[in-house]
């Protein structure tokens, strides 16, 4: 005869058994950006916007009933094709139901044919070139400005601020690079600086002093250089180390602590760049996510709140839907009609892009950013 207590210990083991595995039921926010390489610091700035806003959910209470809030972490390390893969990865995983990303515009741009593919709502915080939202995928939604607008700002500033008539242009040949020089390049010929030259490195180069000699020996005002900051850093040691002379200006892509370290605080001293947007210390509705974020993860980077923007408004639509289905979370995102964040109120128009419009100007002196002004596009 069997023992019955060996047989009801049996029946609770199966139980136990049959529920190891099985967690909370989750939904996810997907995140992509370079996590590693030399554009790590960037990507690791909108993470922590992205880990900040979903903690802060969590505290909040439930998102959808019964679901736990994730944060799915992937990284590009500014590779299209690693983009594009990651994108891949995240489609094809039904809990994520929006994704936050990338950083790069050669990166997005191919990754967002993905997202559409999948019907899965993208956020988009700081890939600016405007050819990404005139793809026509309504998944598609961009948080900051585009380069059609930043890059005729830095034209603007250079001649009417910088008193510069002579330029010479740089780009680092990516989607975000030529397309912001081009924009740059539109802008000042219009404004009658004359373009002494205009001509493209690549990213992972080291020496560029040939074409700083030739530079040199034009004699130009200003240096304009679309790109990102690891090359910027090393162009300005590089110019100091020539005698190169003339002021240097830049794009939102040099706008990182890790340049003035990279390039030195003597070689950096005095360049400018324009960025997406003003001061976000100068922002009433951003203070408490700088107070936040600070004590948590010490000096705000570049991208940090526009990660936190775009990781937020997902969660909204998320909240909105109401359930887990990817077609209604972006059912949801086309009717919320505007968002009130901590960068102002986004009115999305028919091509996904935001309209906030700020660029923002800052300099280096002594080792630091400083604001300079801001204007809108």
């Amino acid at each position: 005869m069997r023992n019955p207590f060996r047989l009801a210990i049996l029946f609770l083991s199966l139980i136990s058994l049959a529920g190891c595995g099985k967690g909370e039921p989750v939904v996810k926010i997907g995140f992509v950006a370079p996590l590693t390489g030399d554009q790590a610091a960037h990507g690791t700035d909108m993470l922590r916007g992205a880990q900040l806003a979903i903690e802060q959910a969590r505290q909040a209470g439930e998102i959808l009933p019964g679901y736990k809030v994730e944060l799915s972490e992937l990284d590009d390390s500014r590779s299209p094709a690693q983009a594009v893969a990651a994108a891949k990865r995240l489609a094809a995983d039904a809990d994520v139901l929006a994704v936050v990303g990338h950083l790069n515009s050669s990166c997005t741009k191919p990754a967002s044919a993905i997202y559409y593919e999948a019907r899965l709502l993208h956020l988009c915080p700081v890939s600016s070139n405007p050819e990404i939202s005139r793809q026509g995928f309504d998944t598609f939604y961009r948080i900051c400005p585009t380069d059609d607008l930043q890059g005729p700002a830095g034209a603007r500033f250079a001649f009417q601020k910088l008193g510069a008539k002579k330029i010479f242009v740089l780009d680092d040949m990516t989607t975000y690079g030529r397309g912001l020089a081009n924009e740059f390049l539109a802008a000042a010929k219009g404004l009658g600086v004359e373009i002494l030259g205009h001509e493209g490195i690549t990213q992972g180069e080291k020496d560029f002093t040939p074409v700083l000699t030739k530079i040199k020996g034009l004699n130009p005002d200003l240096i304009y250089f679309a790109g990102m900051f690891p090359e910027a850093a090393l162009l300005l040691k590089q110019k100091q180390n020539l005698g190169l002379q003339g002021k240097f200006l830049g794009g939102d892509g040099l706008f990182e602590p890790a340049l003035i370290e990279l390039a030195t605080p003597e070689a950096s001293e005095g360049m400018y760049l324009t960025t997406l947007g003003g001061d976000i210390r100068n922002l009433p509705t951003a203070q408490q996510f700088v107070r936040e974020f600070e004590t948590r993860y010490g000096k705000l980077g570049a991208y940090s709140w526009y990660a936190y923007e775009a990781t937020r408004i997902a969660l909204e639509a998320v909240r909105r839907a109401g359930r887990k289905d990817r077609a209604a979370v972006l059912a949801a995102m086309k009717g919320m009609g505007s968002y009130s964040g901590i960068l102002g109120v986004h009115a999305f128009d028919s091509k996904g892009d935001t309209s906030l419009r700020t660029i923002g100007v800052y300099t280096i002196q002594q080792g630091k950013f400083q604001f300079v002004e801001a204007t809108e596009g």
